[in-house]
């Protein structure tokens, strides 16, 4: 509902109660130009019940109680202070409404004590009172489980987008893997084949069969066209930079800071890709694992022969509880392998979650795991500890 919906719809309602309550205090008769008044403020005040419900509330209820201990007590005049109680319970300050429901009562009563049904009257406005408080109670909670429950609908539905994503990209690296391991190595052969009749036969002095030509002209063209599609196959841009994926998640409510030292400089398209990935995953998972106020730390680290990327948040890890390998870290380890490089991943010891990878610029990766600055990851998030020396890019 629009704003000034909200503010018409509650100008309606305290007019409503308003007019209800003058009109009885008509009917019932011994009302002066006082009581009218304190009636009029004190159901007016529902105007802006939304933006200041405790102050509505002590305007409401003080008026009100002074209004039955001016005058004779009438039931109706509790209308409005019901209305402030249930709307201040709805915004969660149930001891507030909860302390102006006993000031309401114990003045109602006190204002005609004589009167022989005054406590049976009294205990059905307390009753009234426990019903605007629990039913103020209950749209909090009940409004508070529809937020929970639209939130988890959208987590669930980006986490299918992005598994979605995941395995789209996991097949077409697979087709790619078999295109290259069938289709390549066999047009290989017979383009090697076709070349070494074809040289035979110059040497010799023989005509080339023309036959024996279309079909070196032929496998050398498939080649290349298949390695297009196996580059078309391959592809998997980022969308970005790595800064540029902490200021989206900066702009989401996540607290992060971003850290580069060493000479920043061009990376290869694969290397650049799998940093962005591995950010971009780690980031993914803070925002869902580590809780809102966590802060997650960001650095990159260029060095002379490798590129180190290490992100750790101060959330809810703890380790005592080994981390269950999902799709994300799986994904990571993947491209840090195919890469020559380690990752590391794992509760901190301090508490929070840290992943480190290195990723070597030159294809090899030299040295032990664990060094620079790894104490805080814990032998339980080992994911990938093994020295992968020379692996293809």
């Amino acid at each position: 509902m629009p704003a000034w919906q909200k503010r018409s719809a509650d100008a309606a309602f305290a007019v409503v109660v308003a007019a209800i309550v003058m009109l009885a205090s008509a009917y019932e008769g011994g009302a002066d130009a006082v009581d009218y008044a304190l009636m009029a403020v004190g159901s007016l005040a529902l105007v802006v019940h939304r933006a200041l419900p405790r102050v509505v509330l002590a305007v409401t209820t003080a008026c009100l109680t002074g209004l039955v201990l001016h005058a004779e007590p009438s039931t109706t005049a509790a209308f409005p202070v019901l209305a402030a109680v249930h709307a201040a319970a709805h915004r969660g300050h149930r001891v507030v409404g909860l302390g102006a429901s006993a000031v309401f009562l114990t003045g109602f009563f006190v204002a005609d004590p004589g009167d022989p049904g005054i406590v049976e009257r009294t205990l059905l406005l307390a009753g009234w009172f426990v019903c605007a408080l629990a039913t103020g109670i209950a749209g909090k909670t009940w409004q508070a489980y529809l937020r929970q429950t639209e939130e988890r609908a959208l987590e669930a539905e980006r986490t299918r987008e992005e598994a979605a994503l995941r395995r789209a990209g996991e097949e077409r690296l697979r087709i790619a893997r078999e295109l290259h391991d069938s289709l390549t190595h066999s047009i290989s052969i017979v383009k090697l084949q076709a070349g070494v009749a074809v040289h035979l036969a110059r040497k010799r002095g023989e005509e080339v069969p023309p036959a024996l030509l279309a079909i070196e002209e032929a496998s050398g063209e498939a080649m290349r066209e298949l390695r297009s599609t196996l580059e078309v196959l391959r592809t998997d841009e980022p969308t970005g930079s790595p800064a540029l994926l902490v200021e989206r998640a900066r702009s989401a409510g996540l607290a992060v800071e971003l850290t580069v030292t060493g000479r920043e400089r061009p990376l290869s398209p694969e290397l650049d890709r799998a940093a962005y990935r591995i950010v971009q995953e780690c980031l993914t998972n803070a925002a869902r694992h580590a809780g809102g106020s966590a802060l997650v730390r960001v650095r990159l680290g260029y060095g002379e022969r490798e590129l180190g990327i290490r992100v750790a948040d101060d959330g809810s890890g703890d380790p005592a509880r080994p981390p269950v390998e999902g799709t994300g870290l799986t994904g990571m380890r993947e491209r840090v392998t195919a890469l020559g490089g380690v990752l590391w991943a794992g509760p901190r010891e301090e508490g929070g979650f840290a992943v480190r990878a290195e990723l070597p610029l030159d294809g090899r990766l030299e040295g032990s795991p664990g060094r620079d600055g790894d104490r805080d990851v814990g032998n339980v998030g080992l994911l990938e500890g093994r020295r992968l020396k020379g692996a293809a890019p």
